[in-house]
């Protein structure tokens, strides 16, 4: 077989044979996309659902982003931190007055970025706090998904992430997702040992758990009343994907330590970050964290191109606004069938919850369906389905998109 028989085909079997296994993608190969869309190689228009796990909120090959990258490609790439470069001061005079800190520590991917939030919350506790060296811990919660590096999968409770990959990281403090009274007793109990609370405010990977209003605010109080870092994990609802430009400001939660990636970057290359106050950040001095590519000029060029496009293209309102559409119409879908119980989200990181057991294959079977019909989505625990198009979606194409659901719903339910 060659590419020119039977493409999909062909470049599937390329992966399967030359790559390792550690995906099971949905059957389309993708080759070009623009705005809300991506092309297979057949050249089939699909709308894109899942923008790249959040991180294409700004669309596919935004052009004021691929100027940026192009231009600093072609001026100077990389230097590595032994040198300084005329970007990097540039995009951290940014990114700290938009956020609101003093300092920012750029990585490249999100998992990077989470391991250098545990490393600065462990150092701080040690330096600033005074627990007693190689004593702190970490409170995290069950069904996270933060990463999949050694460190990070020592506190997942997702099989798949941790299984004969021991042994562990020792640490970490595991409390169930939205439960304001795990978190209290802990802390009452050992604050003096704890370094950090470390969250995701909405939980993505979970199946877009929203928790119960108010919990980030008082989750956050309590750890300043026990000199605890509030560390939250925006890689995926960061950058305006929520409704707000970090999901913690639904609720006017400024976090001690903000890591971001993702849709730092448009999706055009690897950023992300580390945000904190001078108190935590000064605790790292030369030589004790790093990254070759962190900083470069390329992804600082793209980074501040990125956040210039969420600004002027008032993203955050976009995503509030068309993501309140979205849940009411697919409520009105819910009304008519009995596939789906279900619709929760902020903004435009939504999903539906499919009305069968985690272990079946009904919302895979749905996803191929919708696939069929011009629409790209993924399942993730199994019965639940994510639903996060690109926010430079209008309203028409967002009804249209409702449409496909709807169409698919009712041929899935004759099938």
């Amino acid at each position: 077989m060659n590419a020119t028989q039977n493409p999909s085909s062909y470049y599937i079997e390329l992966e399967d044979k030359y790559g390792a296994h550690n995906y099971h993608p949905l059957p389309v190969v993708l080759d070009r996309g623009e705005g809300v869309f991506v092309w297979d190689v057949e050249g089939k228009r699909y709308y894109d659902f899942l923008s790249a796990y959040s991180a294409v909120n700004q669309g596919h090959s935004h052009p004021i982003i691929v100027k940026a990258l192009t231009d600093q490609a072609q001026t100077l790439a990389l230097t590595s931190r032994a040198f300084h470069n005329s970007k990097l001061g540039e995009y951290e005079k940014k990114i700290t007055s938009l956020f609101g800190f003093d300092k920012v520590l750029p990585m490249n991917s999100g998992a990077e970025a989470v391991e250098t939030a545990v490393k600065l919350a462990r150092k701080w506790s040690y330096e600033v706090k005074g627990i007693a060296e190689n004593s702190a811990k970490i409170i995290v919660c069950e069904n996270n998904f933060h990463g999949r590096t050694t460190t990070i999968v020592s506190f997942s409770n997702d099989p798949d992430a941790s299984k004969n990959y021991g042994p562990f990281t020792p640490g970490f403090i595991k409390i169930p997702y939205n439960d304001l009274a795990a978190l209290e007793d802990v802390l009452k109990n050992d604050a003096q040992n704890i370094a950090a609370f470390l969250v995701e405010p909405i939980q993505g990977e979970a199946g877009v758990y929203v928790p119960d209003e108010g919990f980030l605010k008082q989750a956050s109080a309590l750890c300043k009343q026990h000199n605890v870092l509030f560390i939250a994990d925006e890689v995926q609802t960061g950058i305006a994907r929520t409704g707000r430009l970090i999901a913690c400001h639904h609720e006017d939660v400024q976090p001690d330590i903000l890591v971001l990636g993702k849709a730092l970057s448009g999706g055009m290359y690897p950023v992300s970050a580390v945000l904190a106050n001078n108190e935590i950040m000064n605790v790292i001095q030369p030589g004790q964290h790093g990254s070759t590519f962190g900083g470069n000029p390329l992804a600082c060029a793209v980074a501040i191109a990125a956040l210039d496009v969420v600004a002027e293209e008032n993203l955050s309102e976009r995503a509030e606004n068309l993501g309140q559409l979205f849940r009411a119409e697919i409520q009105k879908l819910i009304e008519k069938t009995d596939l789906i119980s279900g619709v929760r989200g902020k903004g435009l990181l939504n999903a539906v919850l499919i009305n069968d057991t985690p272990e079946s294959k009904t919302a895979w079977n749905l996803c191929l369906k919708l696939k069929e019909n011009g629409l790209l989505a993924k399942p993730t625990h199994g019965n639940i389905i994510r639903l996060a198009p690109p926010l430079v979606i209008t309203e028409e194409q967002i009804l249209d998109c409702v449409e496909i659901i709807s169409k698919t719903i009712s041929e899935f339910n004759k099938a």
